[in-house]
């Protein structure tokens, strides 16, 4: 259904459940504005599926549990003050629909429309069971700028999938759809909810205990749709900012986000991203000049959408097996790195500080995000994508089942990412930006104390220095568990052999201009298909030899190599 307006003359007295899943908000939310206009009773309900979950491999850790909880407690608040509340439901989602459609008399259904493959096999299930009931449903586009199986069919039924691509079939759709209308008193004045069902405990909030979590740490990100539109405000109060915003100049090792910071809002939705894009456009309406996609805010969007066509046409775009874009690799499998990389152990400063606060916060800035991934992947571990992916996907609060995989993908070069001779130094990067450590200083209090000249490489620090910053490597902060220079340099190789045995899959993700780009060895900054437009070229160093007792516990470079080719 399109998101056609409907009069608020022309009321129809519908009972009906109002689905909460992602567009947790009021603004921009066309299916809830349907439900408020025909309807006497409305429900809001959001469906907490564990098994769903359980069933479909979907992981969240405490951190996005908390962020969850708090969009679902402003949206309960919010509803309360119009007289409604917010029922949350425990269990599963089609046997909640096939008692309650009957419990509650509904006669109508509303939701937004989901992209991911589990969401809309679930969505068929609850629709059929609907249908069976004599309950209308109405879903309308709402978490996407355009309607992306639109897109694929315009496209000759498939997903473009580089960005220029992306882009050509997007200047004959022309800007997105503005957001609906927000939804006030005056569309929740004539609806309301049995008083016995407004009263009823079994759908009162959840809560961390309930779900046997806890978080250790305070958060930077408060979810909600309240939350998301004063940060949202707040952003577009600097109009210079927005309109000068290129994502590469951003810094990595800031404390606080360099970028919007609004990306869990936006995977929750919190908020609405045609409302922001739409903001923005009245911005560069009256500036004389302005950023552009893909490195302008507006672009950040637009690789948002690519990536959630991409994975809507894609089979198995999560995997690699199966995953006909995907280059089918044989990544190293060492349950010890993954474990070390994942708890901030690698012996790189820089890149345990990132997952350091990964596990903290739950939010990591996209360069630093890069830094790691390609560390695990074709830098320096060789390790699968996928293990990755697993591990943002349970401890970042903007996980997003088509950005997160399309970005993984992306940075171990298994798809979409053709310039791989470009590896991240594990130390030279984060001192571009931060010589002093600061950001390391922060997120690994352990070597705090160290001497900038060494606080990226504390290994190479005199004894005398490590004593006198009350760390000794080896005991309280491990060495490197890799020598950079050479695995790198191993994996290139590596990865070069795989490109050349299967150049058909590499081509899939690759235009003509791609091409001519890696042919020519053009800067970063000339890449329009890097979702990071990384604007420094990233150059291997060697970062310390591998010492002997790593070596002793399996742990050289050699040996994993070796394995790799056998």
């Amino acid at each position: 259904m399109t998101n056609k307006e409907v009069s608020m003359e022309v009321r129809e007295q519908h009972n009906t459940i109002h689905w909460f899943r992602k567009g947790l908000r009021f603004h921009d939310n066309p299916s809830l504005l349907h439900a408020l206009r025909t309807s006497h009773h409305v429900y809001p309900v959001f469906v907490m599926d564990l098994d769903f979950m359980k069933d479909f491999k979907i992981r969240s850790g405490a951190n996005q549990w908390r962020f969850v909880i708090e969009c679902l407690q402003d949206l309960d608040t919010r509803l309360r003050a119009y007289g409604l509340r917010l029922f949350v439901a425990r269990g599963n989602a089609e046997a909640f629909f096939a008692e309650h459609f009957r419990k509650w008399n509904i006669t109508q259904l509303t939701h937004d429309v989901e992209t991911e493959h589990y969401h809309r096999f679930r969505d068929a299930a609850v629709r059929k069971i609907a249908v069976d009931e004599g309950v209308e449903v109405v879903n309308y586009v709402a978490h996407t700028l355009y309607n992306i199986d639109k897109i694929i069919e315009y496209n000759g039924g498939s997903a473009p999938l580089t960005y220029r691509q992306f882009q050509k079939v997007l200047k004959d759709f022309g800007a997105p759809p503005q957001a609906s209308e927000t939804a006030t008193a005056e569309h929740f004045a004539s609806c309301s909810v049995p008083l016995e069902a407004l009263r009823d405990e079994r759908y009162n909030m959840v809560t961390l205990e309930e779900l046997g979590m806890r978080c250790e740490h305070p958060s930077k990100f408060v979810g909600g749709e309240t939350e998301g539109l004063r940060r949202v405000e707040k952003h577009l109060q600097n109009q210079g900012w927005v309109t000068q915003f290129e994502k590469p100049k951003t810094a990595p090792t800031s404390l606080l986000p360099s970028t919007t910071g609004l990306s869990p809002y936006f995977s929750f939705g919190c908020l609405s991203v045609r409302h922001f894009y739409h903001r923005l456009d009245k911005i560069y309406a009256k500036a004389k000049n302005h950023s552009l996609p893909p490195v302008s805010l507006q672009g950040q969007l637009l690789w948002r959408e690519f990536f959630y066509v991409a994975a809507a046409q894609t089979p198995n775009f999560v995997v690699m097996a199966g995953n006909p874009i995907c280059l089918q690799i044989p990544w190293y499998e060492n349950r010890e790195h993954l474990r070390r990389w994942r708890n901030a152990e690698t012996g790189f400063p820089w890149i345990d500080a990132i997952m350091s606060q990964l596990q903290k916060e739950g939010w990591v800035h996209h360069l630093a995000r890069h830094a790691v991934a390609c560390f695990l992947t074709r830098g320096d571990l060789w390790i699968s994508w996928e293990e990755g992916q697993k591990v943002f996907e349970e401890l970042l609060l903007d996980a997003d089942y088509s950005v997160n995989a399309g970005n993984w993908m992306w940075l171990s070069g298994s798809a979409f990412y053709h310039q791989y001779t470009r590896i991240f130094c594990p130390v030279r990067f984060g001192k571009r930006t931060d010589p002093d450590g600061t950001f390391i200083r922060a997120y690994l209090p352990v070597l705090k104390d160290f001497p900038a000249q060494y606080i990226y490489e504390p290994w190479k620090a005199p004894l005398d220095v490590q004593e006198a910053a009350g760390c000794i490597v080896g005991m309280d902060y491990p060495f490197p568990m890799v020598d950079h220079e050479i695995v790198s340099q191993q994996n290139l190789e590596l990865m070069r052999e795989i490109r050349e045995q299967q150049r058909q899959i590499t081509l899939l993700t690759l235009d003509l201009a791609d091409r001519l780009t890696a042919r020519l060895s053009l800067s970063p900054q000339s890449s329009p298909n890097d979702p990071s437009i990384n604007t420094q070229r990233e150059e291997t160093m060697r970062a310390a030899p591998v010492p002997r007792e790593e070596a002793e516990r399996g742990n050289a470079p050699s040996t994993l190599t070796t394995m790799m080719r056998s």
